[in-house]
């Protein structure tokens, strides 16, 4: 349902090697938006997503999905990580990978049946790769492998999708294909939190934008959360990347 709360984050910390990477976070987000998670390098945007998964130990605070512990609702959750967190040697096919979304709702030793490759199939379609299903994944263009795991988060049906710097790699084609994809699950209630760097298009792609330096600068509604005052706040000596955007001009 729009506006359902979705995720609950309250006085998230998160430390590597006694290094703070996100200090005392607080975050209530909703069904039926594209929130931006936007922040220089560092930032601690990835430990975000990985924070609440639980795929990292946080040294505080608490993390509620759909009201619950994210064990108990990890199905609903897709996750499709930064390029080179993947093993692209790893010997699969486009197909057995997208399918692999479809792991969390079969029971142990579950075989996959006609509906699991069907709905492979679509998500293979809607993204543009059904061409590639026979194709080694190692063989595939960086643009391609993209896709491939995003079509394997469209496979998954999931509630809650994370993707980490997805458009990384992809032609300007396929980008507006991912978009536009991206709005049509928000449209279906779903929620969707993407890594983005290039800050000249968060205000098309995204209603919604979340601005980190290691502590929450900004969140919000992206009209007046993304101002110049904010992003200034979050870039800090990197200012410099603004004006090649042209947003400080």
């Amino acid at each position: 349902m729009a506006g359902e709360k979705t995720i609950s984050v309250s006085g998230l910390s998160v430390s590597y090697e006694r290094k703070r990477v996100l200090y005392n976070i607080y975050l209530e987000l909703e069904a039926g938006n594209i929130y931006g998670v936007v922040g220089p390098n560092g930032a601690g945007k990835s430990t975000l997503f990985k924070s609440i998964l639980e795929l990292i130990d946080t040294s505080s605070g608490e993390i509620e999905v759909f009201g619950k512990d994210v064990n108990e609702v990890r199905k609903r959750l897709a996750y499709v990580p930064q390029k080179d967190e993947v093993d692209w040697n790893f010997p699969a096919t486009v197909r057995d990978i997208v399918l692999m979304g479809r792991y969390p709702h079969k029971k142990i030793l579950q075989r996959l049946n006609k509906e699991d490759n069907d709905i492979a199939m679509q998500a293979m379609e809607d993204i543009g790769i059904s061409d590639l299903a026979n194709r080694q994944i190692g063989e595939l263009s960086g643009g391609q492998q993209q896709r491939v795991f995003i079509a394997r988060a469209l496979c998954q049906q999931a509630d809650i999708f994370f993707l980490d710097e997805p458009f990384v790699g992809v032609d300007i084609t396929t980008e507006e294909k991912i978009i536009q994809i991206l709005k049509d699950l928000a449209s279906q209630n779903k929620t969707l939190l993407v890594v983005h760097h290039d800050l000249s298009s968060v205000d098309e792609y995204f209603n919604k934008v979340i601005l980190l330096n290691q502590r929450l600068i900004a969140y919000g509604d992206t009209e007046t959360t993304f101002t110049k005052e904010n992003i200034a706040k979050a870039y800090g000596p990197q200012l410099t990347i603004l004006h090649k955007t042209g947003l400080f001009e």
